[in-house]
Formats: structure tokens, C-alpha cells, sequence
């Protein structure tokens, strides 16, 4: 290959869209993974199902991604969902959408997508190179020139840098990215994790309800200690990134969805939603969560029911009432907490302690302690900087012939399938203007 080439630096979805879309403009394009196998996060996402986008209008996917969201627009304006189904049935990857907008490879087999993105790049005569650490980028006045590895060095006009984010490193991704593009002069933003089970302080309690699940609760986010969420308003609509309402002061987000407890915490799908808003909060205050078992009902309208239900089984113990109510690891830790004793008949129940069991339906309580480690999440938040970045080809602005695409920028989503769309998007138009790149240079 001559020094005219394209090279991408790592081999996951942005990646391989990038370098199998410039050889198909005719690059000569080497792709760079320093595993022995493309596409690991791939097989991963969507519990190894691969939701690859999602059926959402275009400005509701856009709000998926909160703030940053703007900078796509151009990108999904030249490749976005449709385009990617296209090219994914060309190499024979039919796709299905569910209920709630996500949308799979029909065979929910992630390995489909993996080689068919290997199929769309060696079609066009690409060279692939596994285990190749890149060490750094060879920059000569303000232009790419190659890249260096372990094994030697490249030279190029043109290189994307697609090397993912900072978690789960068993995928390659172990922020090689910003180590590269911070040589060169590029901004990272801070790295977070984000789309991450979240530790609480009250472990005991927590481990206590290990493997519950939790369907359609209210998971509320608060910017004070557990003992201040009394002050404020419980929330009865969903606020946050993606909802279209901002929340209120001290409220942090507020969803509903299902909700697991851990040894160590929470999880779930709607821990993992709010999970980014809470991390940043942390930064500056304490962060804690009430958890609303029973959102579909008032306190007033749950006391009520309670009473009714305790005249009419007046006999009956305190426990049972609590199983008809809770799943059975919750029954002990939830009467403990009420301080009531379980053999308590319902007629002996006083008002205050019916109130007492109401507040606690309506508002389980945890004081947040932090996410688990980065390696853990989904999904990187943070990463080179887009202010230094060309929305509308992901080059940078900084050194001509750099390009970005994927999860090393500053851009990350909830769950849902806008995280890989960003990376398939970003993809193509940086293997497309590389290809350019190299052309202009000839």
C-alpha cells in the first residue's frame, strides 16, 4: 500500500463502518485492531441481541443523547437508520423492530451484524491487521503522515480513530483513543461512566432484597442526603435526558421502569437511565434515591386501600399483609424498617403506623455511594472533546487528515440502540471524508 492510504484505528462497529465505507469510495484502507477479533463489543450489546438504533423520529433520537445531541444532526442527516438497515440486508442481516422501538438483527444473534460488517469491508479489497497496538500518530506540520505500533510504523494521509471508550476493557476498549488524541493536543473531557449499576451506603439493606426485581417502579434522583427528600414534591412524571422536561431543584431525574437490587446496590434498566445524571451530580452533593413501588397510586389513594383492606381482614398478621403486597425477600426488611412487629394484627395496626408503611411503599430510600468502576459501564461519557471536531466530516480541527468517529468523542446515549446508530453514523461519514482527505492530497 502506498502513503496515500487511509488507516482506522480499531475494529468495532464505528470502525468497521469507517473503513469499509472508504474502501468502498475506492480508498486503500488498513484497519488496525489490537485484539485478534473484530467486533467484540458488538457481541456483547444488547445482551450479545445487538440493538442496533431505534425507531424514534429523528429529533426524539437526537434528545437521547441530551446536550450533545446537536452535533449529530449532520452526521444522521448523511447516514441514519434507514441506511444502516439497507446496508445490513445487503449482506443478508434482516432486522425487526419491537414494541418499544428497538430495533435487532431478526435472528437476535449478534454475531449476524459482526460478519456482516467483515463481509462489507473485505468486499472492497481492505486489509484487516489483528493484534497491532497503535502507539501514537505521526504528525507532520498540522498533517497526519502514518501511525506508529509495536510492530512498526504505517504511513497514511489519512487516520480514524475509533477506538471506543474506557469500558468493559475485555473488548479492546481500554481509552487508548485519548491517550492518542491528547498527544496531539486534543481536549478530553472528563470520562464517566454511564448506563451503570449504581452502589448505596445502606448495603446491608440492599444485599437483604439481592435478586429482586422490580417492574414498572418510579426511580426518583435527589440532590440531598435521603433524610431531606421529605421536603420536596414526589414527582408523578418522568424527567431528565430524552424525556423532553427538565427537572426540578433538588430532583436530579426522575423515570419509571424496572429496577433490580444487587448485593451492592441497584440496577436495572432504570437505574441505568438515570445513572449518568447521578454520577455528575455526585461531583457536588450528596446524591440519594427514593424508589417508588407503587407510582400508579396517591399516598392518600394507598392509604386508603390499606385501611379498607385492614377492616376488612382485620385478624389477619402484619406479615401477611406484606406478602400480598411485596416480593418475599422484601417482607422482613421492609417490616423492619416500619418498626412494626410482623405478628401484629391489621386491627391493631394504629393510623400512624399504616401512614408509616404508606410513606414507605411510596419512598424506599437509598443513599447513593457511587457507580461501579468505569470498566463496568455500558458506555464511556466524556472523551475528545467536539468543540474540536467537524460535525460535518469528524475531522478534527486541530491536525488535517485526523478523523473521529464512535465512543472516543464526547457523545453517549441511554439504552436503546443510539449508542451503536452514533457509532455506525460517525462511522461513515469519517471513512467517507478520509477517503476525500486522501484524494485532495494527490
Amino acid at each position: 500500500m502506498s502513503q496515500n492510504r487511509v488507516i482506522v484505528i480499531g475494529a468495532g462497529a464505528s470502525g468497521m463502518m469507517a473503513a469499509g465505507h472508504a474502501a468502498e469510495l475506492g480508498a486503500q484502507v488498513l484497519l488496525l485492531e489490537k485484539t485478534e477479533q473484530p467486533g467484540k463489543k458488538i457481541l456483547i450489546s444488547g445482551r450479545t441481541r445487538c440493538n442496533l438504533t431505534n425507531a424514534r423520529t429523528l429529533d426524539n433520537f437526537i434528545a437521547m443523547y441530551g446536550l450533545n445531541g446537536s452535533f449529530l444532526r449532520s452526521a444522521f442527516h448523511r447516514f441514519f437508520r434507514d441506511d444502516l438497515l439497507a446496508l445490513l440486508k445487503r449482506y443478508g442481516v434482516d432486522t425487526k423492530s419491537e414494541s418499544d422501538g428497538r430495533i435487532f438483527p431478526a435472528s437476535d444473534d449478534a454475531h449476524d451484524v459482526v460478519k456482516a460488517l467483515q463481509r462489507y469491508t473485505s468486499d472492497h479489497g481492505m486489509q484487516t491487521q489483528t493484534g497491532t497496538k497503535v502507539t501514537g500518530i505521526q504528525v507532520e506540520r498540522g498533517q497526519v503522515t502514518g501511525v506508529q505500533t509495536e510492530q512498526g510504523t504505517y504511513l497514511a494521509k489519512a487516520v480514524v480513530l475509533a477506538t471506543g471508550g474506557a469500558s468493559f476493557p475485555g473488548t479492546g476498549s481500554t481509552g487508548d483513543g485519548y491517550h492518542l488524541a491528547a498527544a496531539l493536543g486534543h481536549t478530553i473531557v472528563k470520562l464517566r461512566p454511564s448506563l451503570i449499576p449504581l452502589v448505596v451506603q445502606e448495603t446491608e439493606l440492599a444485599r437483604s432484597m439481592q435478586g429482586v426485581s422490580l417492574r414498572n417502579v418510579r426511580l426518583t434522583a435527589y440532590k440531598c442526603p435521603s433524610e431531606k427528600i421529605d421536603d420536596f414534591s414526589a414527582p408523578t412524571t418522568d424527567s431528565g435526558r430524552g424525556t423532553g422536561k427538565k427537572p426540578s431543584h433538588p430532583i436530579i431525574e426522575s423515570r419509571r421502569g424496572d429496577l433490580i437490587m444487587t448485593h451492592f446496590g441497584i440496577g436495572g434498566p432504570v437505574t441505568l437511565q438515570t445513572s449518568l445524571a447521578i454520577v455528575d451530580a455526585l461531583e457536588t452533593s450528596p446524591v440519594s434515591i427514593a424508589i417508588d413501588l407503587m407510582p400508579d397510586t396517591t399516598e392518600r389513594g394507598l392509604d386508603t386501600q390499606l385501611q379498607r383492606n385492614f377492616n376488612r381482614h382485620g385478624k389477619r398478621t402484619y406479615k401477611r399483609i406484606l406478602a400480598e403486597l411485596l416480593q418475599p425477600k422484601m417482607i422482613e426488611p421492609l417490616s423492619k424498617m416500619t418498626g412494626i412487629p410482623a405478628e401484629k394484627q391489621a386491627h391493631q395496626l394504629t393510623a400512624e403506623e399504616r401512614k408509616r408503611l404508606v410513606k414507605l411503599l411510596k419512598s424506599l430510600r437509598f443513599n447513593i455511594k457511587g457507580p461501579l468502576p468505569l470498566s463496568s459501564a455500558m458506555v464511556t461519557a466524556g472523551g475528545v472533546s467536539l468543540k474540536e471536531i467537524n460535525p460535518h466530516t469528524m475531522e478534527s480541527l486541530l491536525v488535517k487528515g485526523l478523523l473521529f468517529c464512535g465512543e472516543v468523542m464526547d457523545i453517549d446515549a441511554e439504552t436503546g440502540g443510539y449508542n451503536l446508530q452514533a457509532a455506525f453514523s460517525t462511522g461513515y461519514v469519517a471513512g467517507e471524508h478520509a477517503t476525500a482527505a486522501t484524494k485532495a492530497m494527490q
